[in-house]
């Protein structure tokens, strides 16, 4: 188990859990942006920034809960399927596991630079069994920024899983952040519309690929 309890309240957890049961999109200009595949992707505007929140609602078939949850808290693994991490590890900081995430961006971006904290807890919910993971971006002195890489300072990344009753999950995800620098925009829909699809598709097959170290 990753993270410190002190980042993360019970009620998070909670409401990641309650999204699997009923999406919260009422009450707040939830937009329909993509459904293809078995994913479904709602956008909400952030004010203050101008950016985009994203819920992401969906089932992956042939991964069950326990093991999507173990290869999404595999670091080290993520190094081998996921071929937008430049560099990615955890170390502890304050008496707290803290990861570094490098991504790498299209030529001529400057790459991003993530760091931040996660949890996860396996959960009972009326006896329904669900696995949550919650990060979002903490300042870390021993995690200077890098020359050349723009480090992103808000980020925030909710994970929800459990049983589709049958092989595979159900999966709820919410992230958002803010890249900073000059994102051109069709490069931002790209990453909304195709990214987070084909990032599901690609831990579907990370899954099957998996052989856990004992």
């Amino acid at each position: 188990m990753a993270g410190a309890a002190c980042c993360f309240s019970d009620e998070q957890f909670r409401e990641a859990c309650a999204e699997l049961q009923k999406p919260a999109l009422t009450g707040a200009d939830w937009q329909l942006l993509v459904e293809a595949s078995g994913i479904t992707i709602y956008r909400l505007l952030d004010q203050p920034s101008g950016l985009y929140e994203y819920k992401v609602f969906g089932v992956l078939e042939g991964c069950s809960p326990a093991l999507l949850a173990d290869v999404y808290m595999d670091l080290d693994y993520r190094k081998q399927w996921d071929q937008y991490v430049k560099e990615l590890y955890e170390k502890e900081s304050d008496e707290q596991m803290v990861a570094y995430w490098e991504v790498k961006y299209p030529f001529p971006l400057s790459n991003r630079d993530y760091v931040y904290t996660r949890q996860r807890r396996d959960l009972d919910v009326d006896g329904r069994k669900i696995y949550v993971v919650l990060a979002q971006s903490i300042s870390a002195p021993q995690f200077p920024e890098k020359s050349g890489v723009i480090r992103v300072k808000q980020y925030k990344q909710s994970l929800a899983i459990e049983s589709d009753g049958k092989k595979g999950s159900r999966v709820f995800m919410y992230y958002f952040d803010n890249p900073g620098g000059q994102i051109p925009s069709w490069l931002i829909n790209w990453a909304a519309k195709n990214g987070v699809p084909n990032f599901l598709k690609d831990m579907v097959k990370a899954c099957q690929n998996y052989h856990k170290k004992t």
